[in-house]
Formats: C-alpha cells, sequence, structure tokens
C-alpha cells in the first residue's frame, strides 16, 4: 500500500512538472514561432530584413561580444584575486561581484545617466577629453552606452561559475609548481586553467544568453531605433506601434532570440555534459 501510494505521488508530481513546463514555457515559445510565421515566409523574411532590424542585431552582436570578452578577462582576474589572496577588503570586493544581481538593470541604466548624462559629475571630465583627443565619445544614449550596460549586467556570470571551482582547488598544486620554478602562465595554463575551464565556459554561455536578452539597462541608455537599439528593444517598439502588421513583425524578430536561446540551451547541456565527464 505504502509502495502504491508513493508511485502515486511520483506521477502526480512528474504530471504537475510536464503540465507547469508545458504551460509556461513550450506553449508560449510556439505561440511566438505560430505568430511569427502568421502571414507567410515571405513576410517574416521582410521583417528580419527590415533595415531596423539588421541594426538591432548588429548591437545585440557588438555588445554581446565585448560583454563577454571584457566580462571574461575581468572574471578571471577578479576570481583569481578572490581565491589565491588574502587581502583586507576581500569579503567586500566578492560583495561587489554581485551588485548586478541585487539591483535592478533599469536602475543601472539610470545611473550611467546621472553620471555621464548632460548633467553627469563625469560628464566635464568626458568633454575634455574628446577635446583634447578630437573625438566624441558619449556615454549615454549611444552604442558605447549600451556596450557599458550590458557588460555591467552581466559580469558576475563568469566570476560566480569559477569562484567555487577555485576554491575546490585550492592553492597546493599551484604553490608546489611555483616552488619548482613554474611561471605564472604556465601554472595558469597547466595547472589551474584545466580545473576550470568547463565552469569558464559555461560562464561564458550564461554571459553570451543574458546579454542577448537585457532589457532594461539598454533601455534606459538607448533612444534611437535603427542606431543604438538592441534586438529586445526593437521587439517592443514594433509591438507597442500597435499595428497587426507591427505585431506580427515583432513576433518575427522575437524568434531570433528564441533561436538564440535554444543555442545557448544546447551549448550548455553539451558543456554540462563534458564537464561532467571529465569528473568521473
Amino acid at each position: 500500500m505504502e509502495e502504491r501510494s508513493s508511485k502515486i505521488a511520483k506521477w502526480c508530481l512528474i504530471g504537475i512538472s510536464v503540465a507547469f513546463f508545458l504551460l509556461m514555457l513550450i506553449v508560449p515559445l510556439f505561440e511566438v514561432l505560430y505568430r511569427a510565421l502568421a502571414d507567410g515566409l515571405e513576410a517574416y523574411g521582410t521583417a528580419l530584413g527590415a533595415k531596423t532590424t539588421l541594426s538591432a542585431l548588429k548591437v545585440t552582436l557588438l555588445a554581446t561580444v565585448i560583454a563577454v570578452v571584457v566580462n571574461t578577462v575581468f572574471g578571471l582576474i577578479a576570481s583569481w584575486l578572490v581565491t589565491k589572496f588574502d587581502f583586507r577588503g576581500k569579503n567586500v570586493l566578492s560583495t561587489l561581484i554581485d551588485i548586478p544581481f541585487s539591483i535592478s538593470p533599469v536602475i543601472a541604466g539610470l545611473a550611467y545617466i546621472m553620471t555621464f548624462g548632460r548633467t553627469g559629475w563625469a560628464k566635464p571630465l568626458l568633454d575634455g577629453i574628446n577635446e583634447a583627443l578630437g573625438t566624441d565619445i558619449a556615454l549615454v544614449f549611444s552604442v558605447p552606452a549600451v556596450v557599458l550596460a550590458t557588460i555591467f549586467v552581466t559580469f558576475p556570470f563568469i566570476s560566480r561559475e569559477i569562484i567555487p571551482l577555485l576554491y575546490a582547488q585550492g592553492r597546493d598544486e599551484e604553490e608546489a609548481a611555483a616552488m619548482m620554478g613554474a611561471s605564472g602562465f604556465t601554472i595558469f595554463r597547466k595547472i589551474t586553467f584545466p580545473h576550470i575551464r568547463w565552469g569558464l565556459l559555461y560562464g561564458v554561455i550564461l554571459c553570451a544568453a543574458r546579454a542577448f536578452g537585457e532589457f532594461g539597462a539598454v533601455y534606459a541608455v538607448s533612444k534611437a531605433r535603427g542606431k543604438t537599439f538592441t534586438l529586445p528593444l526593437e521587439i517592443d517598439a514594433l509591438y507597442m506601434a500597435g499595428s497587426a502588421d507591427s505585431i506580427t513583425q515583432a513576433f518575427a524578430v522575437s524568434s531570433l532570440l528564441v533561436g538564440m536561446a535554444l543555442i545557448m540551451l544546447i551549448l550548455k547541456n553539451i558543456v554540462e555534459y563534458r564537464g561532467k565527464r571529465d569528473d568521473l
């Protein structure tokens, strides 16, 4: 009787889980794809080939690539510093890494506006640099602003994947190699990196996935459609236009993000599988 009750409970939980995933994830994704193709392949291709869509795709990819590269470099540096050295303020640094997790992305965007905007305290300094170098760098309502906002919201993903792995590895192997005369780069390449490579790649995938779909922070610092809009902002603009054609176009552009998300999901599962296999 107890075994039968256990089986009933198991299948009830499985049924509830499957129903939840179907209702909350699978059905909405299929609805996006269905609405994207509602007017046929020709209309779908026209929506994806629109000038504003291509511009948004370009800005999205640019911001994502730069954010991944910058966060990989500084994520490794921050992780190494936190795990391999003891210093005053170490806990403060570790807490600062998590700031993007704890505040709204919109607040991050507004912070950039208040810092580098027309009334920001850093605006005179930026104007002085532009005047000295003969440049016209703008850190609000521009592509650099979108890149900075994307870097901010995605910074913790890589370091938070690497830090636990470095703590688990410890320092003994690296200290022994250093005592035997190995250089810092050799120690990292032959001892440290093999332990963290799958965690690093996993963090890169999470960082890229987050950058693709970021809306709040870039919305605050991006105001020019066709110039500084990313794909999420372009989707919002098309949907808010309210016409039947623009709403269908919004779903068509949304399908690009769905495709990117599926690619990230496949890569994530591959990395998880390889990482678990190497741990055996």
